[in-house]
């Protein structure tokens, strides 16, 4: 539920950076308020929802009920997306995908502990190292 609330914050900080359109900015009846007059609303709508809950307690409660069935929903969601591109990006064919995922109740993950001995083996060797010979010792 925060995430979400995060994000939505987060991208209303990007939207009031982008910059307006080349001809709005010559519009007379275009609203002229200025970032001090944001910043003071802004101010003033975080205070007014911090003292929401205390208003109006059967709203805030059935509020948090309202997110938290919608943040469940967001979860089945996701994993319903995660099955859907597992099964249709996998290596195997998404018929043997599915019927293993009915026969164990989890998701097939191809593509795990599939390297044989022989897959495991260096597949170059370099040359045999040969003896170097040494220069001759000089006399002291």
């Amino acid at each position: 539920m925060f995430f979400l609330l995060r994000v939505a914050f987060w991208l209303s900080v990007v939207v009031i950076f982008l910059p307006s359109a080349p001809a709005s900015k010559n519009d007379p009846d275009r609203p002229q308020v200025g970032a001090v007059e944001a910043l003071g609303a802004a101010q003033a709508a975080v205070e007014d929802a911090r003292g929401f809950c205390s208003r109006r307690p059967d709203a805030c409660v059935t509020g948090s009920q309202a997110f938290y069935t919608f943040g469940q929903k967001a979860q089945n969601g996701a994993r319903i997306l995660y099955e859907f591109l597992s099964d249709r990006f996998a290596d195997a064919p998404a018929a043997t995908a599915r019927k293993d995922r009915e026969e164990t109740g989890s998701i097939a993950r191809p593509g795990r502990h599939t390297l044989t001995a022989e897959d495991a083996l260096p597949g170059w060797h370099g040359p045999e190292p040969r003896p170097v010979p040494l220069p001759p010792r000089r006399p002291s």
